[in-house]
This record gives structure tokens, C-alpha cells and sequence, in this order.
């Protein structure tokens, strides 16, 4: 398919704001998401794995995995549209026909995460005295974990299909007889997507090392349960670690050929040094593990290593773009919007900081407590403030609406 073809397809109105800020917090935002849905996977397979064992660690575990879980899975659905949104921004031409050459997936996508969110907290609700009296009613837990695993391939398809515009006519009038139910998935990796699932074993590994310092600094901290978390989350960093590197390095040597040149390049390197350094980061930390704030170092380190892999990706999206299609998503024609950007930025990092803030504050020291937890009067005035700047919001958003109505 010819460039000029390509940019015809683009959005007239253009972009309000430069494009290079769209790729940026597009890989932000889906490293933020990634981190979500492989702690929703990792802490989902260790409650199927503790609900049903005899012993009383593993079933502990397993209770507050299956909080962890029903959390991340939230959390990850909300920080997903982001990335969607970023990407149809800049990439709207190829976005918006791979949703159209498989349409039927892109309507049953919000259908199947509907069931698979439900799903979980049907498990959830049947299992409020997991630690104690152990698990019930599994199937619910499996059926979640494989619905939002297969919401992800559905991603992972779409996401690839985009990058193949010389497969789009075939696709779509295979020998020439027009398919126009979109019920097909025309083309993924299964290395690529194995890769990204295997990360949530060392993300997992790298939380449970958070986890344990946070059980380790409450006053009625149990030492043998403590000790029994470390070999087990330096087994799924380690071991989980290797297997992301060696998945990552078989999705490499079968790259298709117009991204080859990608398996040797200082990025894929950049983004094997920052996995390898996530899973030797608790080693080179030893003692420091168990004092201060290190213990929780890790998942932060994973976290940066997670961006690092995000915005590889987007190096090999765009460069794949650029040198086979012609097509350069930072070409695109800008009309200045300030205040959508304004409203974006303000909304993600003061409504959104101040919020998160207190959210984690109000997690952390309730965690911390033993007996009933009252947050002190500051923190409550951060609550009242997280909920006033939402009805600010809220008012702003509407008050522009009407006048841009009005005039």
C-alpha cells in the first residue's frame, strides 16, 4: 500500500498537540497498564495455586493475592484505554482498519472482559474466608484468567494486523470475495505475546518482595510466614526472569523480515539490560532488603525496566512504519490545543497525583495498624481534596462544553 494512501486515511482535523508527546506517554501509559494486568495474572495463578493447598501460608497468600488481583484487574482496565487512546491518535489509519478487518473481536473484546471481570469476582465473593477454610468454586478463577487472557491476544492481534498494510487487501477480499463479518484474527506472534505474558512472572516475583516488607513492618509481623515469601518470590524473579529473556530473545530470531534488522540493534540490547538488571537488582541489595524502603525497590525497578521495554516497542513500531510503509507519525499536521493539554496534564498529574497519593497513604498505614485504622485529620483533608478537585473537574468539563455549545 503506497504512503500517499496511508496519509490519506489520516485525520484531517490532525493533532492538538505535537506527536512526539502522543509516542511518549503512549509507551508510558502502556507500561503502567502492562504492570497492572501482569500483577492481575501473577497474583490470579498464586490464589488458584494457594486456595486449595493444606498449608496455612499458602492459603494466606492465596487470600491476599485474590485481593491484589480483583484490584490490579481494575487498575489495569482504566490505565488501558490510555495507550488505545494514544495510539489512535497518531497511528490512525492502521488502528482503525485493523478494527475493521476484525470487527467481530473488537465488539466481543468489551463483552469477554466483562464476563472475565464478573468471573473473578464470582470467585471473590465465594471465597471471603479463603485463609481459614480454603477454596471454592475454582472454575470461576480459571474461566476469569483464561477470558482476560484471551482479551489480550485479541489486542496482540489487532496490534500486529495494523503493521501489515501489504496484508490488508488479502485480508479483507481474500481471492477477491470481499469478508466483511470481521470475524477473523488474520495475523499474531505467539512468541511476542507468550513474552509479554511470561514478564508477569518476575513482575509477581518483584511485588511479593514488596508485599513481604510491607507484612514485615506491621507490628504483629509473623517472622515464619515472612521468611517463607522470600525463596518463593526470588524463585518466580529469577526463574521467571530467565524464561521472559529467553522468550523475548526466540521473538527476535523470528521477527518477520522488514523489523529483522531490530534483533541486533542497540534497542533490543537496551531493553534486554534493563530485564536483566530487574531480576539481579534484589541480589545486589542482600541485607538491604529487609530495611527501609528497599524491599520495595524492586517492583520499582521493574517498573522502569517495563518503560524501557514499552518504548523498544515503540521504536520498532515506528521505525517499521517509517522504512517499510513510508508512513512517519511525527509528520503529522498539528493545530495547537492548549486546553485539552492543559486539561490532560492537570487531570493526570494533580487530580490523579493527589488521589493515588492518598489512596497508597491510606492503604500503607491501614496495613500498619493493628485494630481499627483512623486516618489522622491531614489525610482526611487530602480525601476531601481528591473528591473537590473531582467536582472541579467535572464542572470545568461541562461549563466549557455548554459555552463551546453556546457560541
Amino acid at each position: 500500500m503506497s504512503p500517499e494512501i496511508l496519509y490519506a486515511l489520516r485525520d484531517p482535523a490532525g493533532v492538538p498537540t505535537q506527536p512526539w508527546l502522543f509516542l511518549i506517554l503512549g509507551a508510558l501509559t502502556l507500561a503502567l497498564h502492562l504492570a497492572a494486568v501482569q500483577v492481575m495474572l501473577g497474583t490470579g495463578a498464586l490464589t488458584l495455586r494457594g486456595a486449595y493447598s493444606q498449608s496455612s501460608h499458602w492459603r494466606r497468600l492465596a487470600a491476599h493475592m485474590l485481593t491484589t488481583s480483583k484490584i490490579a484487574v481494575s487498575v489495569a482496565i482504566v490505565i488501558g484505554v490510555a495507550p488505545l487512546l494514544f495510539v489512535q491518535v497518531v497511528y490512525d489509519p492502521f488502528w482503525y482498519t485493523s478494527n475493521v478487518l476484525s470487527g467481530w473481536w473488537v465488539i466481543g473484546f468489551i463483552l469477554i472482559l466483562i464476563v472475565g471481570y464478573i468471573a473473578l469476582y464470582a470467585f471473590y465473593w465465594k471465597n471471603h474466608h479463603l485463609a481459614s477454610e480454603g477454596g471454592r468454586s475454582g472454575h470461576w478463577m480459571v474461566l476469569s484468567l483464561a477470558l482476560l487472557l484471551l482479551v489480550g491476544y485479541i489486542v496482540h492481534a489487532l496490534t500486529n494486523q495494523m503493521l501489515f498494510p501489504e496484508q490488508w487487501m488479502a485480508w479483507y477480499a481474500p481471492d477477491g470475495n470481499i469478508e466483511p463479518t470481521g470475524r477473523q484474527l488474520h495475523y499474531s506472534h505467539p512468541l511476542r505475546f507468550a513474552f509479554f505474558i511470561a514478564l508477569s512472572l518476575p513482575v509477581t516475583g518483584a511485588w511479593l518482595l514488596g508485599y513481604r516488607r510491607y507484612q514485615q513492618a506491621r507490628p504483629d509481623a509473623d517472622a515464619d510466614y515472612i521468611a517463607w515469601l522470600k525463596p518463593l518470590a526470588m524463585r518466580l524473579l529469577t526463574l521467571g526472569g530467565v524464561v521472559s529473556v529467553i522468550l523475548g530473545v526466540l521473538w527476535m530470531l523470528t521477527l518477520p523480515e522488514k523489523m529483522a534488522w531490530f534483533a541486533l540493534s542497540p534497542w533490543s540490547v537496551l531493553a534486554l539490560a534493563a530485564l536483566l538488571v530487574t531480576v539481579a537488582f534484589p541480589l545486589l541489595l542482600g541485607a538491604r532488603i529487609d530495611r527501609g524502603y528497599w524491599g520495595y525497590a524492586t517492583f520499582g525497578v521493574g517498573a522502569v525496566a517495563l518503560i524501557v521495554v514499552c518504548a523498544v516497542r515503540e521504536v520498532l513500531r515506528y521505525v517499521t512504519l517509517v522504512g517499510s510503509h513510508g508512513y512517519d507519525a511525527l509528520d503529522y499536521t498539528v493545530h495547537m490545543d492548549w486546553y485539552s493539554l492543559l486539561l490532560f496534564l492537570l487531570t493526570f498529574a494533580v487530580l490523579g497525583g493527589v488521589t493515588l497519593v492518598y489512596m497508597l497513604t491510606v492503604a500503607w498505614q491501614a496495613g500498619q495498624t493493628t485494630g481499627r485504622y483512623s486516618p489522622s485529620p491531614a489525610l482526611s483533608w487530602m480525601g476531601n481534596l481528591s473528591i473537590g478537585l473531582l467536582g472541579l473537574w467535572i464542572l470545568a468539563y461541562f461549563a466549557i462544553g455548554f459555552y463551546v455549545w453556546a457560541s
